[in-house]
């Protein structure tokens, strides 16, 4: 028997064995931390043992991930799955780079369960594809400290922005204490926002005229009360540098009375501190009334370079299942993607009652969705905004000189966006 034809009939008895190669998938995981990445690789080996395929996880620091993934995909080395922000998605949508999966979910047995929600933001770019399944949604909600607004004289948890603003003031006057834990560095983004669209009583990022909301008056207020509140010294003073670590051991740690965080920041507060001493608030009412907690979230893509598009989104669906989801969520911090999980007894907790009482006012608490469907959004969260905000917070440049760069710049890619046919 030649050598060609003891190939052949291998191959064909590989065939008829049902056999087929395994794929080797590569999946970059970008908001990273020790307690995720186990969680991840938990999930990932459950589908390895159950498909005989591998994958490799490559876990990029969050700090610098965006910079990081981008490199990777120009350089080439494009990965098959990647954890998707949800700002990140329109540049490597709009570079044609992510596979549809609207096909692949009218197929899947528990594509009929998503959420509508779960749909409509996975499909958040300029030609409306399902390019992501939301794994979860991030609610911002405040975190107080009891004892230290006890200690400050603080008779309730305020309700409003200017009692916040007092609050956060008071406790600030008791030696080694701070009143906020402010984001100064990476993803600080959100809280910038919040605060301007709850003192400018507005959650749209542009006008009629398609001009960007961030610069006006209101929202220069709300923008400025942030540097007031670093400068005056109720917020630590290397707070300007903090990320999501530092903020949430700031808040566990005593160090300051208040913290805007999703419910990821739960898992280690909860950890470090006895749950009589902290409780979860709705984010403070601007003079409108009405408060505007960022709702954000990431997900699961995939690149259409990978050699096993297949596998791939077997890998995802596993991913995203009812029961792969709910263990996620819980011990990641989201809010599920599946109908019907919110009657999980986990999340009716008073843990989580700040985020449920916002979700359950709608008129008063209205989510902030980010404008992740303009292509440069990614580059202005987490580099434009947070290099200028630095600025701001250390006096080199006023509030109205930073918003009417962050404006100019918003506005230029909205008008590229609504140019290339964007609803």
């Amino acid at each position: 028997m030649t050598l060609k034809s003891t190939l052949l009939a291998g191959a064909a008895l590989a065939l008829l064995a049902g056999a087929a190669p395994a794929a080797d998938l590569t999946l970059v995981e970008v908001i990273t931390s020790p307690e995720r990445t186990e969680v991840l690789q938990g999930l990932v080996s459950a589908w390895e043992q159950e498909t005989g395929n591998t994958v490799e996880i490559v876990s990029l620091p969050w700090g610098q991930a965006f910079e990081t993934l981008a490199t990777m995909v120009a350089g080439g080395d494009i990965p098959d799955v990647v954890e998707m922000p949800e700002r990140w998605m329109a540049q490597y949508s709009a570079a044609g780079q992510l596979t549809d999966l609207g096909p692949y979910v009218e197929k899947w047995e528990n594509g009929a369960t998503l959420t509508e929600q779960t749909v409509r933001m996975g499909s958040m770019t300029a030609a409306g594809k399902l390019e992501m399944i939301p794994y979860g949604f991030y609610l911002r909600a405040m975190f107080y400290n009891k004892d230290l607004l006890q200690q400050a004289g603080v008779a309730e948890p305020p309700k409003t922005m200017e009692e916040f603003v007092a609050a956060a003031n008071a406790v600030s006057q008791i030696e080694g204490k701070s009143g906020y834990c402010l984001r100064g560095g990476p993803g600080g983004t959100n809280g910038w926002m919040m605060f301007a669209a709850a003192m400018n009583d507005n959650p749209e990022f542009f006008d009629e005229n398609g001009q960007s909301t961030i610069n006006q008056p209101g929202a220069v207020q709300g923008l400025q009360m942030l540097i007031d509140l670093y400068t005056s010294g109720a917020a630590p003073r290397d707070s300007i540098n903090w990320g999501f670590n530092e903020i949430v051991a700031g808040f566990y740690s005593g160090t300051c009375a208040f913290l805007d965080q999703d419910p990821d920041a739960l898992i280690g507060i909860a950890d470090q501190m006895d749950p009589d001493t902290f409780a979860v608030m709705p984010m403070p009412v601007g003079p409108g009334g009405r408060a505007f907690p960022t709702i954000g979230y990431a997900g699961w893509s995939i690149f259409n370079t990978t050699e096993s598009p297949d596998e791939a989104w077997s890998l995802v669906a596993h991913l995203s299942s009812p029961e792969s989801n709910s263990t996620w969520a819980k011990r990641v911090g989201v809010i599920p993607i599946h109908q019907g999980a919110d009657q999980d007894p986990y999340f009716h907790t008073p843990q989580f009652a700040g985020w449920f009482e916002e979700l359950n006012n709608p008129d008063t608490y209205i989510p902030l969705s980010m404008p992740s469907y303009l292509e440069g959004f990614g580059y202005f969260a987490d580099q434009l905004s947070i290099e200028t905000a630095q600025q701001a917070l250390l006096g080199q440049i006023t509030a109205q000189e930073m918003a009417d760069q962050w404006a100019e710049y918003l506005t230029a890619e909205y008008t590229k966006y609504k140019d290339a046919g964007g609803n």
